[in-house]
Parts: structure tokens; sequence; C-alpha cells
């Protein structure tokens, strides 16, 4: 019996898969939950549509995503921070405090999607921070924690 999947099923597709699977499989399980619905030819030509759509969606987002990544290399951005004695911060900077560093720039990044190298920043100085925009495209910028000047 072939199926097309509806959701991801475990051990056997992912969502939009066309699976054989045996007969009673399919009738008494995955379609009366929802799963996976009969791969008739219709159904075969609605999904190819759906998918072409889906791939020329995605085309667009990665090329969005590309241009914001080519914006932020090219950003100049200084972080100001409190600090005690010689160049140590009070607190540190962190992945929120670059999110918010590069919306000032008019660039919109969530935190989570914002990886610092080393972890939290607690000295002044030159940094490095890698941005993923989609999971195809990240970018690599630099920032620098500079003196807040209390």
């Amino acid at each position: 019996m072939e199926l097309i999947l509806k959701k991801d099923v475990e051990n056997l597709g992912f969502t939009d898969d066309v699976v054989t699977v045996k007969p009673g499989y399919g009738r008494n399980y995955l379609i009366p939950q929802g799963y996976a619905v009969m791969a008739t030819k219709g159904a075969k030509k609605q999904l190819e549509e759906t998918l072409k759509q889906r791939a020329h969606k995605e085309a667009s987002n990665i090329k969005a995503a590309q241009s914001q990544a080519d914006k932020v290399k090219e950003l100049d951005i200084k972080i100001p921070a409190k600090t005690g004695d010689a160049d140590k911060l009070f607190g540190s900077v962190t992945t929120a405090d670059v999110s918010d560093a590069l919306a000032k720039e008019g660039v919109e990044v969530d935190k989570k999607f914002i990886t610092v190298a080393g972890g939290n920043v607690k000295r002044l100085g030159q940094y490095e921070a890698t941005v993923r925009f989609h999971r195809e495209v990240t970018s690599v910028f630099n920032f620098e924690v500079v003196d807040a000047g209390n």
C-alpha cells in the first residue's frame, strides 16, 4: 500500500514522503490517526505541486537571508560596556547584547541564532560572532567591545 505522509513518522519517513507499507498498518493506524493519506494519482499530483511551490518559496527565503548576511559583514559594530580594573567588564557581553547591537544597525536577528566565539565576552577587545539567518546561510562578523566611559 502506497501512502503520502502528512506528519513525520519515526522509523518510516518524513512529511510529504511517499512510502510503501503493509495494508493493515496503513489502513488501521496511519490513515485513521491522520499521519498519512492514500497515494492516488490526484494526491501525487497535488504533492508534486506543493513541493514545487515550497522549493520556490525556499529559494526566495535563501536569497533574502543571503542579502542580510552580506549586510552584516559590512557593519562596524561597537558594543559599549562598563569596565572595572584594566579591561575587565562588569558582567559580560552576551548574544542578547550582540542581537541588540545588530537591531540598532537595522538587522533583526534573534539571539538564539547568534554564536559568539568563546561564549560570553568578559573583556574589552575585538571578537568574532556567527549568525545563522537560514539553515543554509550563515555569516561570520567581527564586533568590538568598548568602554562605555562611565
